[in-house]
């Protein structure tokens, strides 16, 4: 079947998923569902401390089993410790089919491989797979098919009963005996626990795992005791100087950095660059860079910003400090610097992803949003975006938020290279869709910028400046002079992941890559 943005789903991937093909961004706007039912546990009196001596313990008492859905967050990216703590306990104890329905996955979790590879894990939901755990999946060793969604994507996934979490597994820099969980306050902070909250709020059982245990109450505490059934002490959550590591690094590199630079001087031309507008920058270089360039146009114009939401950095941050921005919506930390702000700024607030991005709530702050910059693998001349999968058909992304602030700003710009290395980032068709191109709005290169024809407003605002404006086409044309076109890629027939819209429908798939190994 084919779907709203031509790609061919077929029949038994929607028979196995219980899927529909997608329909568009905006089908399901006004949509009105019932959330699924949320089991509890009474204490009344008794024991005051929920703290057990060790994750097979608490496994135990959870009702650990073959073919459970376990959860867990992504907030110390690089340096998250939690996963294989966790997992390595279950391989251990012999269980198998687990189903891991993470925010992310990378390479902290790169010895989950083995377990793909001997049926301990069969199942995963998640915004990314980067590392081997991509290969693994795009080699088509996971058992079951990867869905891949977004971050919203998930709180809904959660939220309607389409995924039932038997035990959540949140990892929190401090915590105390009776389960108050803080991302600040311990021995190694990330931050928010934003993408815990939703785990916490719909989970069988949830399970804090801490290496700092603080006296109660451990106030304001970012997951509530009244979520939280046990607590395990362990040696170490995470470690917070790897938060800033693969795509949140900062950026050196002069070519993204002009682009950043171009991206700032379109956005100043633009009618939303006025006092109080709002502003979500990324992840990836160029996009983070972009907040500290768009700071000279501020002050130039003495323009504030009313708000900033999203993952933070230091530049983000920087701003804030400065007073250029009244105050930030953190879902996720960068760098230690922008942990320092949320800590120690009263205008540094930490929201939940929930309030963030979910798209089947009564309102998100992606629906707020004036401009949103981000980055992509590629983009082609419909604008479609690749965040997941590499030119090669390898899962070596994530989605993230990409596609629920597309779908929520007024002005979507998107900031690639023409080239990713001798790859033409600007195509025809991208190797897999996971944003549409009807929520993108501009595409900024080092080689000029495209805006979307259907924005007749921005193409006016811009006519008069200096802005290097091309089409699209005209910007594939550039790329595949230098670099060729890119010959099709061969598959074989079978899926090995689902692009997920945030809607829940299939907006693509990825198959398993044929086998060019000579014989």
């Amino acid at each position: 079947m084919i779907n709203a943005v031509g790609r061919e789903i077929p029949q038994e991937v929607l028979s196995e998923t219980g899927k529909k093909v997608f329909q568009g961004t905006y089908k399901y706007d006004r949509y009105e569902y019932k959330k699924t039912a949320v089991k509890s546990r009474a204490r009344i009196g008794g024991n005051v401390s929920k703290i057990e001596g060790s994750i097979e313990e608490i496994l135990k008492k959870c009702g650990v089993h073959d073919g459970m859905t376990i959860s867990f967050h992504h907030h110390f990216r690089e340096g998250d410790l939690v996963v294989m703590q966790v997992m390595n306990t279950i391989h251990k104890m012999g269980y198998k089919d687990i189903k891991i329905c993470a925010s992310s996955l990378d390479g902290a979790q790169d010895e989950l491989v083995d377990m793909i590879e001997d049926g301990t894990v069969t199942r995963i939901e998640t915004s990314g797979v980067r590392g081997q755990i991509g290969e693994a999946i795009t080699d088509g060793k996971l058992k079951g098919i990867a869905i891949l969604h977004s971050h919203g994507g998930r709180v809904r996934a959660i939220e309607t009963g389409e995924t039932k979490i038997d035990i959540a597994f949140i990892g929190a820099p401090s915590c105390d005996e009776y389960g108050n969980c803080r991302g600040v306050g311990g021995n190694s902070n990330c931050g928010v626990l934003s993408y815990a909250a939703i785990d916490a709020e719909y989970a069988e059982y949830v399970v804090a795992l801490t290496d700092c245990i603080v006296p109660f109450p451990n106030f304001p505490a970012d997951i509530s005791m009244t979520q939280v059934d046990y607590v395990v002490k362990v040696d170490a959550v995470g470690d917070a100087e790897k938060i800033a590591t693969g795509a949140a690094k900062p950026v050196t590199d002069m070519r993204k950095l002009m682009m950043a630079q171009s991206c700032a001087d379109f956005i100043a031309c633009t009618p939303y660059f006025k006092d109080g507008f709002s502003f979500q920058t990324g992840i990836g270089g160029a996009a983070i860079a972009t907040a500290h360039y768009l700071a000279d146009k501020m002050r130039e114009y003495n323009i504030h910003m009313g708000f900033g939401a999203g993952g933070m950095s230091k530049p983000m941050c920087d701003l804030l400090e400065e007073g250029l921005v009244n105050c930030l919506l953190d879902t996720q930390n960068f760098d230690l610097p922008s942990i320092d702000s949320l800590i120690s700024n009263p205008k540094h607030f930490s929201i939940t992803t929930k309030e963030y991005a979910d798209p089947f709530c009564k309102g998100a702050v992606v629906n707020k949003l004036d401009f949103v910059i981000l980055g992509t693998l590629e983009a082609d001349i419909n604008f479609n975006c690749n965040v997941v999968v590499s030119s090669e058909g390898k899962l070596m992304g994530a989605q993230g938020g990409h596609p629920d602030t597309a779908a929520g700003a007024k002005c979507t710009i998107v900031i690639t290279p023409l080239l990713q290395g001798r790859i033409p980032a600007v195509r025809n068709q991208v190797t897999t869709v996971t944003t549409p191109g009807e929520t993108v709005d501009v595409i900024v290169t080092d080689y000029g910028i495209a805006i979307n024809p259907k924005r007749t407003d921005l193409l006016e605002a811009v006519k008069d400046s200096h802005i290097s404006l091309k089409t699209i086409e005209e910007l594939r044309d550039i790329a595949y002079g230098m670099a060729g076109e890119p010959e099709p890629l061969e598959y074989e027939d079978r899926v090995v992941a689902v692009i997920e819209s945030r809607d829940g429908t299939i907006m693509d798939v990825v198959r398993k890559r044929k086998d060019k190994t000579p014989n």
